[in-house]
């Protein structure tokens, strides 16, 4: 199993395609899963796809993500797996061929998710009604030395919320000599960011607003420019710092449009909420890892600034029951880093603790099947 493995994530690792543009990938995973006697389903609208292993509807299921990112490597732009979305494929893929060999009650069904690097793919299949049979859904992340050590492991991963923004300021242009006849674009954007430091967010909660990209003006540098474009990151521990720091972020705009006589208009290009860790999902995982590695190789559980979108699916379904595995497995030099590597090893660990939390998963729910029957 452990050289299988290796072998699909050299493969996986080496053919990387980004967001939505995931085709091949798609393709090579569902031929991974026929080859072991598998029906995974796939989608004639987008990229991705899932597969149920054992009898019946199945209640219990487990997510990994499919995308890479699009980054410079190297002085060349591409798609790389920097995020570790290669190992958790390959993980999913060994967890199916292990419940094929096993002999469980009830069904698992496997996600293999797109676009999470866009924020979008946990959406599409919460839409799609991919997750509605479900109790549990488990998801994992290899996570950064910073984070965990190498071969300890986390029942659960609090991710912060993210939301990033686009906007545009619309001034008016201007002879560089004649500044009072325009509105400088640039200025308003100085502003802004000035305002944006003056969101005051309650200091024992975790937040961050910032601008991160700005464009204006052409090519003759006497031309005061009349529009610009910009993006801002924000992040938030919890979901309701994250609309505490929104509120904010709109009157800091509403400000300095007014003070300047300027029109900034914003979208939402990416909004990931925060983690709603369930303590029955967190305790499963928690048992699974012992029963792996043992009691010393598990870890707290770890609160990270990251965004994940996995956590999408308990915000849209909150009846679902879920929790994130935290795979320490050295990360170096960290996430989204174009050199980014890990110690492949810990791939068939991962593989034996995902298994066993989705079987104890099954049988929690038998049980309480039988307690409830009984009452």
């Amino acid at each position: 199993m452990e050289q299988r493995l290796l072998e699909i994530f050299e493969h996986l690792h080496s053919h990387p395609e980004p967001s939505w543009q995931e085709v091949n990938t798609t393709v090579y995973l569902a031929e991974q899963l026929r080859a072991v006697g598998l029906e995974p389903i796939t989608f004639d609208d987008m990229t991705g796809l899932y597969v149920d292993i054992g009898e019946g509807t199945p209640r219990v299921g487990f997510r990994t993500d499919i995308d890479s990112l699009w980054q410079e490597v190297d002085g060349e732009f591409k798609a790389n797996h920097s995020c570790g979305h290669d190992g958790h494929m390959t993980m999913a893929l060994g967890v199916a061929f292990e419940l094929q060999k096993r002999d469980f009650p009830g069904a698992v069904r496997i996600l293999f998710q797109p676009a999470e690097e866009k924020a979008a793919g946990a959406k599409a299949f919460v839409e799609k009604g991919i997750v509605d049979p479900l109790e549990f859904l488990f998801g994992t992340h290899v996570r950064p030395l910073v984070e965990l050590a190498d071969g300890y492991h986390t029942p659960a991963l609090y991710h912060g919320a993210a939301k990033l923004m686009n906007g545009t300021i619309s001034g008016v242009e201007a002879h560089g000599a004649r500044p009072e006849q325009g509105i400088n674009a640039i200025e308003v954007a100085a502003s802004l960011v000035d305002a944006i430091k003056r969101i005051w967010i309650s200091p024992i909660e975790s937040a961050s607003i910032k601008m991160t990209q700005i464009q204006a003006g052409g090519t003759s540098t006497n031309i005061i420019p009349g529009k610009a474009t910009f993006s801002i990151d924000m992040r938030a521990q919890t979901n309701e710092t994250m609309a505490a720091a929104t509120i904010g972020l709109e009157k800091a705009i509403q400000a300095v449009s007014t003070l300047y006589g300027a029109t900034i208009t914003t979208t939402v290009g990416a909004h990931i909420v925060a983690a709603t860790v369930d303590d029955t999902a967190k305790a499963i995982m928690k048992q699974a890892i012992i029963k792996t590695v043992g009691e010393a190789y598990c870890a707290p559980e770890v609160v990270t600034p990251g965004g994940e979108d996995f956590h999408f699916y308990a915000y849209k379904r909150p009846q679902l029951k879920t929790t994130m595995l935290g795979l320490g497995c050295g990360v170096t030099p960290g996430l989204h880093h174009p050199q980014m590597t890990f110690n492949r090893q810990q791939l068939a660990v991962g593989v034996k603790i995902i298994t066993n939390a989705l079987v104890d998963a099954i049988q929690y729910l038998e049980k309480e099947a039988i307690q409830n029957d009984s009452n």
